[in-house]
């Protein structure tokens, strides 16, 4: 379940036809999607421009109409006095601003106070100020225009403005349904978006899909999943916030299955079609997964819950999609890893490279199972077998099971879901990245979180034990000017920069040789080494760190590492971890700023190798082919434009590294509105 926002509201105020659009076919939406996040009520907030904007200037009197009658006077008195009502009651509802008096009066700093969004509701927290390591910071960065302008991607998927999940092939187009607040760049109010796309990078913004109008989803319509029968015919379960504030769990389906835009969508009068069941909490029964057909010819749906502090799968059975079964066996928990949102349960084949679709098992195939915790927000995966008899998914490795071992992704990322692509033959895989910066930075610049780039999704028959990610081939369309370095010599403390010209949007792929043998040969141990609490790429090892350095500036002040280091235990044997270093990321101290990581494994015979995707605020970073994946926030504040620049590093002290780049800047991906009088007319 997840939260979006997205577009400025400099934006939607010099864009307000966007509004109107969904606006005007909204209302004649009672639609679904297949799988959004989950985000409910936030209060709207009103926009007002910042400081160093052209437009911040009052009119000249002679541009000011006068009232010509009384009765004119009478009328805008009352107008003025009911907005002035409005904005008192909308302030109060909203974040507050305050400059506390210091001594003899002098005004302090302003100061940010946060309101928790979300929990109340029983989702997983969606305020910033909740979750950072900035939270213990009052003061706000005095953000410009262009600071926070260039903070918006270039070629991932974002909406026009606010915040802002399920992905569906129909008809030649792929289709986003996503998680999103129309009124304010804030958790709330959630409505699903649509958007539709030929090649899953170039986008444009349909009309709203659904929207909270039903008792049983008037608190905000939340995740869900598209399921495609035999038939043709396709299906939308989503959970529901009802107006009790209990989670339900809702059946939609397409007004015209002939359409390919799925423009229409109809909520069956029966719904809801599940609730919590005796033992479940009210706010403790959401995110139903995609259906897969099970062998005795019943659809069978995955649904997260939990009991104290026990992460669950429960999963129900169904021929129709309106009447439902709960199995007596829970397909798997964890204890100890709590509130299980978003669960997603897939196949893969071990044999084979394309993805399968949700309803094969057999020789050859072990199943996904993955789940966002609510309690720590990261995504975790584990592999395992199905066995549809007993209704039991069983991990490989009982050490690295659902929320104590692998993650999907070991940076800012929540709430994924994948979906099978039929036209390809591709499992497909989309996360959502929320902002790490301060509440009051997005509610200045109007919008909030991006999606990352489709990865693709199979079994990494190599090592046997994880899933492989990478972005979609498609994104390489948007590849212009190439420049390679073959063979650049690392010796320890290393700094060489990279001369491709604007890089706030790359593609990097580099790989990195060391002396294995003085590997090898080191009696020095690195003991207790981790990405998170060991010092960041200026924390030197005789082994590491060595890598690239992107989003920084000449002077380095502002600086985003990706690296490798590898640390030798007492016993002799050589981890290699990846990392991407946020320490150092902006000079803004209402910031996260972390350093996230973790171990990637490297077979015999195999290069040290790594792919980066820059796009401004958002770095996606991809080591040994996906089998370790980072996704990072950054919000410089010199970094920006023409001053962003990339570097090659080595800060290990015992090796020397030779280094190999290939980097292409990256072209903007189109991001429009659908044109529907067009569409209309075929």
């Amino acid at each position: 379940m997840r939260r979006y926002i997205i577009y400025p509201f400099l934006f939607l105020y010099k864009n307000s036809k966007f509004i109107s659009l969904l606006l005007q076919h909204s209302s004649n939406f009672l639609s679904t999607s297949t799988m959004v996040a989950d985000l409910e009520h936030a209060t709207s907030t009103s926009y007002s421009l910042l400081p160093d904007s052209d437009h911040h200037h009052p009119p000249s009197i002679s541009q000011r109409r006068r009232p010509i009658t009384l009765l004119s006077s009478i009328f805008l008195s009352m107008l003025l006095f009911s907005s002035l009502i409005a904005l008192i009651l909308n302030h109060n509802s909203q974040p507050h601003t305050v400059g506390d008096e210091i001594g003899d009066g002098a005004p302090a700093k302003e100061v940010f106070k946060p309101i928790s969004r979300g929990a109340s509701q029983g989702v997983s927290e969606k305020s910033n100020y909740f979750q950072l390591s900035s939270a213990d910071v009052d003061e706000i960065y005095p953000w410009t225009n262009a600071m926070l302008s260039w903070q918006r991607t270039g070629f991932h998927f974002q909406p026009p403005k606010n915040w802002m999940n399920g992905p569906l092939y129909h008809m030649g187009w792929y289709h986003f349904f996503y998680q999103y607040n129309p009124d304010a760049a804030v958790w709330g109010n959630i409505t699903w978006g649509h958007a539709i796309s030929k090649d899953l990078i170039n986008w444009h913004h349909l009309p709203f899909a659904m929207v909270p109008d039903q008792w049983y989803d008037i608190n905000g319509v939340w995740s869900g999943s598209a399921t495609l029968l035999l038939d043709g015919r396709i299906v939308m379960l989503y959970t529901g916030d009802t107006d009790q504030e209990v989670q339900v769990q809702n059946l939609a389906y397409p007004a015209n299955l002939s359409d390919p835009l799925l423009l229409d969508w109809v909520k069956y009068p029966g719904n809801p079609v599940l609730v919590p069941p005796p033992g479940i909490g009210s706010k403790d029964f959401r995110d139903p997964t995609t259906a897969w057909l099970n062998p005795n010819g019943k659809w069978r749906v995955a649904i997260g819950v939990k009991v104290n502090k026990t992460g669950i799968t429960l999963v129900y059975e169904t021929t129709d999609f309106t009447s439902y079964e709960l199995l007596d066996n829970v397909m798997h928990a964890v204890p100890g890893t709590g509130m299980w949102e978003c669960v997603d349960f897939f196949p893969v084949s071990t044999t084979e490279s394309n993805g399968l679709d949700t309803s094969v098992n057999g020789l050859g195939v072990k199943h996904v199972l993955k789940s966002s915790l609510d309690d720590n927000k990261h995504d975790y995966y584990a592999l395992g077998t199905y066995d549809p008899i007993s209704n039991k998914w069983t991990p490989d490795n009982p050490e690295l099971d659902v929320g104590i071992g692998l993650r999907l992704d070991y940076g800012k990322y929540y709430a994924s879901k994948s979906f099978y692509d039929q036209s390809s033959r591709r499992r497909l895989l989309w996360g959502w990245t929320g902002e790490t910066d301060s509440e009051a930075a997005d509610i200045l610049k109007g919008w909030a979180s991006v999606q990352t780039i489709p990865r693709e999704v199979v079994f990494d028959k190599k090592t046997g034990t994880n899933i492989l990610q990478w972005p979609v081939k498609e994104v390489e369309k948007l590849r212009s000017k190439n420049t390679k370095y073959q063979k650049v010599s690392l010796k320890p403390g290393s700094l060489v920069p990279l001369d491709v010209g604007l890089a706030t949007q790359l593609d990097i792929l580099a790989t990195f040789d060391i002396d294995k043998k003085a590997v090898e040969a080191a009696l020095e141990a690195d003991v207790g080494y981790n990405c998170t609490t060991s010092g960041g790429s200026s924390s030197r090892g005789a082994f590491g760190p060595f890598g690239l350095v992107v989003v920084a500036d000449d002077s380095l002040t502002e600086q985003t590492p990706v690296y490798f280091y590898i640390a030798k235990g007492v016993d002799g044997v050589a981890n290699t971890y990846f990392c991407a270093d946020q320490s150092r990321s902006s000079t803004a101290a209402d910031v996260t700023k972390l350093i996230y990581g973790s171990t990637v494994p490297v077979l015999h015979g195999e290069k040290l190798s790594m792919r980066v995707l820059v796009d401004h605020s958002i770095v996606e970073s991809f080591a040994q082919g996906g089998r370790t994946v980072i996704t990072s926030r950054v919000y410089p504040t010199m970094a920006i434009y023409s001053a962003a620049k990339v570097f090659l590093f080595n800060n290990a002290t015992g090796i020397s590294v030779t280094a190999s780049v290939n980097v292409w800047n990256m072209n903007s991906a189109e991001l429009d509105f659908f044109p529907l009088d067009q569409h209309a007319s075929t």
